[in-house]
């Protein structure tokens, strides 16, 4: 497998090398790129075997190794592959963190691994996070004598942050680090803290391997899955080699491989801008591609844009075969333009060859599927308000709780209330008192990141419960419109969610046939491909896929919407709604309805802006794009994407 992986790297370093100066593969996605590096660390494992050697490995952890993990599992369980040569030193721990704390990384890689191969107990090395301060730089000390007394590590698997991290080695860090306490970046911090129930509760400090140990491992695999990964991955693979971006040292490592999705890679030179690496077949998408970054680029409208523009910037070639600028300009210009519509349920009557969305039927039934209780507000509630309000049959399915993401003092306000209901109206209810006194106990003695018992789980549930309710009726959605899937594979009481079902399949696709939509709206989120929108997602594809070939699905579309945090670029959208600063308006009063989310909410992320303020601010910005490139200005746009299944 190490040799299928450096024989793809050479076929493509041909036309990569001006750009890449590290070798990537990148896969379909992350299980299929998972199931290559388990084989190549298979098949080390039985080479050395055959050797009678031990093969050191170095194992991160995080989201990355996650499916690697998984899959040498497998291996473990039906292919007979042993760990009993493996010795393994893993890359960091937390600081202060008792081992079996829910968020130690001793337990991630039990739960994930150790508890389910055959690996030697004392083979297994994890930094310890319950030394004293004091013991830790002669452990540390230690720790690397370990790895020099076994020749060092054979191969070492790592992920990587969103500021270029590697380990725990933040930004900053030199190359010729050693093992260490280091502090953790702020960045770093708040990517953990969901984890950790919010940012204070999040540790500062973490022991690391450090940078030296890395580079001197004979082999290095990064994975990197999703989205949210492609700006550092860029940084680190074409960048200059510097210490802000800690993985960019790997330029300089003689084996190193970063193993990528096609999101972590997207904005590669050759996958992201290929015509500026290699000739290429210039397709309608592709075209527009090119055309609106070349517009963006040089901050002009798109009838600006002149033959001199596209030969100056690698585009000669297309010039040639489709030029003059001039008519290339006009096809992309009309292209765009009509994907706006105000009617995004199809414009009744009216001719549809350049809109869209079909003009009939005329009233259509739609089904918004929404992740969490607010992310159709969110994301899509201009949208979501105007097919109410066009006449169409309007039905949301909220496919999780939410309840995760439900502040404790919230919940016991309301189980408060609900005692405090029952005294002022003289309902004697036993079982009200009971369940607000265990949940009361519960919260005050709560541990940093201990699950909710399932009492405090049901009221937080039934709070988001509540706010999705009240955004549907200030829609104007019935009762019967509005769908709580509670889709089990959510339903831990931890970040960490279970892998998706065939009951969450099921009640996706019972939830479609009751309907039998025209419109299906889901949640394209690929940020995170291990999370809580993917799977929700990927739940959708599998129950449209299975549903396919009923006659209510031939006249069905599905149109994928963006969540808080990014928007589809600019030459993806297929639709686009245009709000005026009222809709822009009744938008934000449909997001108040959520008000545990508001003022500081548990899973704020790195930005600190409110849900009504991303939700604005990213809506403005495509509007923004659109009238920069030479089209009409509005106040705001919400962008769709079609899937075609």
């Amino acid at each position: 497998m190490k040799q299928m992986l450096k024989s793809s790297i050479d076929k493509a370093t041909s036309f990569e090398k001006r750009f890449e100066n590290i070798g990537t593969v990148v896969y379909e996605n992350s299980v299929i790129a998972s199931k290559s590096v388990a084989n190549e660390i298979a098949n080390l494992i039985r080479e050395k075997q055959a050797q009678k050697q031990l093969c050191v490995l170095g194992l991160a952890t995080g989201s990355s190794p996650k499916s690697l993990y998984a899959e040498l599992v497998r291996l473990h369980k039906e292919e007979g592959l042993s760990f009993q040569n493996v010795v393994s030193f893993n890359l960091d721990e937390y600081y202060p963190m008792e081992p079996d704390s829910i968020n130690s990384y001793v337990r991630f890689m039990k739960e994930l691994l150790f508890n389910h191969v055959d690996i030697l107990p004392e083979n297994i090395h994890i930094p310890d996070g319950t030394l004293s301060k004091e013991a830790i730089g002669d452990y540390c000390t230690e720790y690397e004598s370990k790895i020099e007394a076994l020749g060092g590590i054979d191969l070492q698997v790592l992920g990587i942050g969103g500021n270029g991290h590697i380990g725990f080695n933040e930004s900053g860090s030199l190359q010729n680090s050693k093992t260490r306490l280091v502090a953790l970046d702020h960045i770093t911090r708040v990517a953990a803290s969901n984890d950790f129930s919010g940012l204070n509760n999040t540790p500062r400090t973490a022991i690391t391997l450090g940078v030296k140990k890395i580079m001197e491992a004979k082999r290095v695999i990064l994975l990197a899955w999703g989205e949210g990964k492609s700006n550092i991955i860029k940084a680190s693979v074409e960048g200059t080699v510097t210490n802000l971006v800690p993985a960019s040292f790997l330029q300089e490592h003689s084996n190193t491989t970063f193993v990528l999705d096609k999101a972590a890679a997207s904005k590669l030179t050759r996958i992201n801008t290929p015509w500026l690496v290699e000739n290429v077949i210039w397709t309608d998408n592709l075209i527009r591609k090119a055309v609106l970054g070349l517009a963006l680029h040089l901050k002009k409208p798109i009838l600006m844009l002149t033959d001199a523009d596209y030969i100056e910037n690698g585009m000669s070639d297309l010039l040639a075969d489709l030029g003059p600028a001039y008519d290339i300009n006009i096809k992309i210009f009309n292209k765009l333009q009509s994907t706006i519509t105000g009617w995004p349920g199809g414009k009744p009557n009216a001719d549809d060859s350049k809109r869209p969305e079909r003009a009939e039927p005329a009233k259509k039934r739609v089904l918004i599927f929404s992740p969490h209780p607010d992310d159709d507000i969110i994301s899509m509630g201009g949208t979501f308000k105007r097919l109410q309000e066009q006449g169409h049959e309007v039905h949301v399915g909220y496919q999780t709780s939410g309840n995760i993401a439900v502040a404790d003092d919230e919940a016991l306000r309301f189980a408060s209330f609900v005692c405090d209901y029952n005294e002022r109206f003289g309902i004697k209810s036993a079982e009200a008192d009971t369940i607000y006194k265990k949940s009361l106990e519960f919260l005050q003695n709560k541990k940093n990141s201990e699950i909710d018992i399932p009492e405090v789980r049901n009221i937080k549930g039934l709070i988001r419960k509540g706010e999705a309710q009240s955004t549907c009726y200030f829609v104007g959605l019935p009762d019967n419109q509005i769908h709580f899937m509670e889709l089990p594979f959510y339903e831990t009481g931890t970040i960490e969610k279970k892998p998706l079902g065939e009951a969450d399949i099921q009640i996706t696709m019972d939830l479609i046939e009751k309907i039998k939509p025209h419109q299906i709206y889901a949640a394209g989120d690929l940020a995170d491909p291990h999370g809580t929108h993917k799977v929700c997602l990927d739940a959708i594809f599998e129950a449209v896929n299975r549903l396919k070939t009923k006659d209510f699905m031939k006249d069905c579309w599905v149109w994928l919407y963006r969540g808080a945090w990014q928007e589809w670029g600019i030459d993806e959208i297929e639709m686009a709604v245009p709000m005026g600063p009222d809709q822009v308006m009744e938008k934000r009063k449909g997001i108040f309805k959520h008000q545990s989310q508001k003022d500081g909410v548990v899973f704020q992320g790195s930005d600190s802006r409110e849900f009504w303020q991303r939700a604005e601010d990213r809506n403005k910005e495509t509007a923004d794009l659109y009238h920069e490139l030479g089209l009409a200005h509005y106040a705001a746009m919400e962008a769709f994407v079609r899937w075609m299944y």
